[in-house]
């Protein structure tokens, strides 16, 4: 196990990296995709809502769409697993409601906390970036298996600030918490994901989870976090 020096922060993907895709994909995309129809229903009145289903049309190229259809794009959406912001926020609005009544727990892996709280203490800054949204992202580690893990997190990124399969991405989070991109580490089993932020200049490690399907031969590789090492 090689020892990573010289590292400030790290962030880490979610899915694949400290949860499993099989959390994401059996149980919040479902919860979601069921109550969708009733939350636009019920909270369209709501400004959040309402900015985010015109943010849905506007992607979309709708003009002038009705809730129904833009209702209907949204599940659709969500049958591609289309990484689009408007859906994404808007499942993290609905899957509130979830956590809040105990109905599921957020997944993460079993050394997930035991590592983070480790980093922390060695002050290194911890930061999250996901395609799903920061609503969501503080919800999963908010109500965690773990317990509540965001305490740990100095902030969150989603697709706001850019695709996560682009460097501009990486340099924009390398600027907003205000490190050069070589002291900060990403973790992520997706190796799109890796090869932009190392593109950016970030260090890099692949999470190789049981899920894990394209293995990569430039990034160095770990089974999980009790595999990473930092000086």
């Amino acid at each position: 196990m090689n020892v990573l020096n010289g590292i400030s922060a790290v962030v880490t993907d979610i899915e694949g990296t400290t949860s499993s895709i099989d959390f994401v994909k059996d149980v919040l995309f479902p919860y979601a995709r069921a109550r969708l129809p009733a939350f636009v229903e019920t909270h369209a009145d709501r400004p959040e809502v309402q900015h985010w289903l015109h943010e849905a049309a506007r992607e979309a190229g709708l003009v002038c769409a009705s809730w129904q259809e833009i209702v209907d794009l949204l599940i659709r959406w969500i049958d591609e697993d289309r990484k689009a912001t408007p859906l994404k926020a808007l499942q993290g609005l609905i899957w509130e409601d979830g956590y809040a009544s105990g109905e599921f727990r957020g997944h993460v892996y079993p050394e997930v906390r035991e590592n983070l709280e480790k980093w922390k203490k060695q002050g290194i800054h911890l930061y999250v970036y996901s395609s799903g949204s920061v609503t969501a992202q503080k919800l999963l580690f908010g109500h965690s298996e773990a317990g509540d893990l965001t305490p740990l997190f100095s902030g969150y990124f989603d697709t706001e600030i850019g695709g996560k399969r682009e460097a501009d991405s990486y340099r924009r989070i390398a600027e907003a918490v205000g490190l050069p991109p070589d002291q900060i580490l990403f973790l992520s089993d997706l190796v799109q994901e890796l090869d932009a932020a190392d593109a950016a200049g970030f260090r890099t490690i692949q999470l190789v989870r049981p899920s894990t399907q394209v293995i990569s031969t430039r990034h160095e590789k770990v089974e999980d976090f009790n595999r990473i090492s930092i000086g």
